[in-house]
């Protein structure tokens, strides 16, 4: 059965990915594994297609990403998607590393990208039942918008991109900044 044609996308609205795991690819939580889905995160580099931030769990990935039009929202996922895929089989021998087509999700209002963030860079404590505080397999080391000082950041240089959409920059605070007890839900469907 054929695939339906993916929507359209504006580039005003912040795009929610998350890319499965195919069947036998160890825990991408691996020390190893998350940092070489980091490092094919920090290598997307161009001005059409940004990833803003993101979190590895141990079955899949999620990212919040931009782009400047539907055909380079298609493009810098597949990109992303094969340069992690490719620094997956470097470190383990897997025959592929998704398991099927990434599912993406617009986010149009401001709670809407306020609680994605939420989602993507706090998804450990929904899973792991976590204590609260930063994953250290996200971009949280680097993000300013926490609602209290995180007891540490990182010094590297950040792997995500600035964002550039007064959704994904600005108008997400409206909603509230991000508490680091929080445990995220589902993301908001409306």
């Amino acid at each position: 059965m054929g695939h339906d044609r993916r929507a359209d996308h504006d580039a005003r609205h912040p795009v929610l990915v998350t890319l499965r795991a195919a069947r036998g690819v160890p825990s991408l939580r691996s020390l190893r594994l998350s940092a070489a889905v980091r490092d094919a995160i920090a290598r997307t580099e161009g001005s059409l297609f940004r990833v803003l931030h993101f979190s590895v769990q141990q079955d899949h990935v999620h990212a919040i990403v931009e782009a400047e039009g539907r055909d380079d929202l298609v493009r810098g996922i597949q990109g992303l998607a094969i340069r992690m895929a490719l620094a997956i089989k470097r470190v383990v021998r897997v025959p592929k590393a998704w398991g099927d087509r990434y599912h993406a999700r617009a986010l149009k209002t401001p709670r809407e990208v306020r609680h994605a963030i939420a989602y993507v860079l706090l998804n450990f404590r929904r899973h792991l039942r976590a204590p609260a505080g930063i994953d250290p397999h996200s971009s949280g080391l680097w993000f300013p918008g926490w609602a209290q000082q995180p007891g540490r950041r990182s010094t590297q240089p950040s792997p995500t991109s600035s964002p550039r959409t007064w959704l994904a920059a600005v108008g997400w605070r409206r909603a509230g900044l991000i508490d680091l007890r929080e445990t995220p839900g589902p993301v908001n469907r409306r």
